[in-house]
């Protein structure tokens, strides 16, 4: 299991979460406003999909 922070505009927050959760197994992203204001910080707990879930990314590969 890891952590992913993304720094993003936040009209793009969504879409980046979507993605991630099609990429990795993710929990709900905690959303901080950057220092300026102006950004998201997004934060992912994630970890990768196992064969069971993503057939495609097999444990032997």
């Amino acid at each position: 299991m890891f952590e992913i922070r993304v720094i993003c505009p936040p009209g793009d927050a969504d879409r980046v979460s979507a993605a991630l959760a099609t990429a990795f197994a993710t929990g709900q992203a905690r959303r901080y406003p950057t220092r300026d204001g102006k950004r998201l910080r997004l934060y992912v707990t994630a970890d990768h999909h196992d064969s069971s879930t993503n057939p495609h990314h097999t444990e032997s590969e």
